[in-house]
């Protein structure tokens, strides 16, 4: 990539650029173009300095006529009440509260001991990095962004899939298909983070090795028209069409198509297998989400599904399992429905349900807190982080200026990356760092093997 194609926000969307480019963006830092004539707010006491504006100056006027038992005591009585400060203004934060180094012993803390409570975790509100992403297909139905197992993120802009390398941001071109082909319609990496599913306009999907940057095969006949969304299960890749169609496909064998499952009105936008393989959750334009079940796979014939949950009311694109409690799913309804679901998938029962108040495209869960991301459409265009099972927001991010599509989690699980039709991906440090298990001390097999033997 030529160095010179960096860009910036003066970029028209008209002009040429080089995709995923970082965007030169002065970052505002709290400690930057602060001059130190202008007073510090939250270091200053208002009540005081009205007080010393208004009454204050009526004191002052009055003391001549004080006696000087009356003055020795006003002066006392202000040194106790610290009142006898000369400056209103403040120009430097307050000092940190000293730290009690010999802490007493008799003290109530010691007496009754308190559960430690965890510190609240500082979520960063602007985005780490913002790269470029030209010609990104704004398409609420489709899904062109993954980041996989190997730290490699894969975005489809047009008709050309590119690979960001997360450990050392190097970007490489894996593809462009024809027009007649194009434009690509969906991505997703395989559990190996080597290969990776391309869906495409015209019903196909490519196999890649982003490795030996090669085609393995192109699988044909799955669908009859494009193919928006697309879920690995170990060796089976799970596609689903505008035809209403999910087809489990065996990409081992010649014959790959192995089961179909029809339920599906309109267009499946939006597919999910659980972290055990055994259930696929998958949403449709027809605001339709189904649960089907890995062990009524039928090869002979159309599979039924486990579950069908009628309860959104637009199109349900944002499907996300629960790491932390298997049956759990997750569901965000289009514009016209606004709402996170929460479904018990052995029952099929909705626990809960949250109007956002704004259209839901995407959701993603912490692999390191009880916490769910959820990305959004007009009019705000955030990311919100929400607590659960409280559902309180805990932080609105915000920096698209359209609605933001898609999301992909890092493989440790820290970082978001976003994009949006505002044309630019972006990387969020909202999860925060995991943390590390203390590593158990080592354990001598031998008693006394410390000591020197005897021989």
């Amino acid at each position: 990539m030529d160095a010179g194609c960096l860009s910036s926000f003066s970029n028209l969307k008209g002009q040429s650029r080089c995709p995923l480019q970082e965007q030169l963006l002065q970052r505002k830092n709290s400690k930057e173009n602060m001059d130190r004539f202008i007073p510090n707010r939250s270091a200053m006491d208002f009540d005081y300095a009205h007080y010393m504006l208004t009454d204050g100056r009526k004191i002052k006027e009055n003391q001549t006529a004080c006696s000087p038992a009356r003055e020795a005591y006003r002066k006392q009585l202000a040194e106790t009440l610290n009142m006898n400060r000369t400056r209103i203004l403040a120009f430097k934060n307050k000092p940190p509260a000293p730290v009690e180094l010999f802490p007493s012993e008799h003290s109530t803390a010691s007496a009754h001991p308190t559960k430690s409570l965890k510190p609240r975790r500082h979520i960063p509100q602007s985005s780490e990095r913002t790269l470029d992403a030209p010609d990104l297909v704004d398409d609420f139905y489709l899904n062109l962004l993954d980041w996989g197992s190997s730290n490699v993120l894969a975005i489809a802009l047009g008709n050309t899939v590119y690979l960001w390398d997360a450990s050392d941001s190097s970007t490489s071109e894996l593809v462009t298909v024809d027009d007649e082909n194009g434009p690509v319609t969906s991505v997703n990496w395989a559990p190996d983070g080597r290969h990776i599913a391309i869906g495409l306009n015209n019903s196909e999907v490519q196999l890649w090795d982003s490795t030996a940057n090669r085609q393995l095969r192109t699988l044909r006949g799955c669908h009859r028209s494009r193919v928006g969304s697309m879920a690995w299960n170990n060796h089976i890749l799970t596609t689903g069409g505008m035809d209403g169609q999910i087809v489990n496909n065996d990409v081992r064998i010649r014959s790959h198509v192995v089961e179909t499952y029809r339920g599906h009105q309109q267009e499946v936008c939006g597919l999910k297998w659980s972290a055990s393989g055994q259930q696929l959750a998958s949403g449709g334009n027809d605001n339709v989400v189904h649960i089907w079940d890995r062990s009524m796979a039928s090869s002979s014939s159309p599979t039924q599904w486990l579950h069908r949950l009628e309860e959104h009311t637009s199109a349900v694109k944002a499907l996300a399992w629960c790491p932390f409690q298997s049956n759990l799913l997750a569901t965000g309804g289009g514009g016209g429905d606004r709402t996170i679901k929460f479904w018990n998938t052995h029952t099929g029962a909705c626990l809960n349900s949250v109007d956002t108040g704004s259209q839901v495209c995407s959701l993603l869960w912490s692999k390191n807190e009880r916490e769910l991301l959820s990305s959004h459409g007009f009019t705000q265009n955030q990311l919100t982080l929400w607590k659960y099972p409280s559902m309180v927001k805990m932080a609105e991010l915000m920096g698209h200026t359209s609605r933001v599509l898609y999301m992909a989690q890092s493989p440790d699980g820290c970082t978001v990356a976003s994009a949006a039709g505002d044309e630019t991906l972006r990387f969020w440090n909202v999860f925060g760092v995991p943390e590390v298990a203390k590593t158990a001390p080592k354990v001598n097999r031998e008693p006394f093997s410390q000591l020197n033997r005897i021989r």
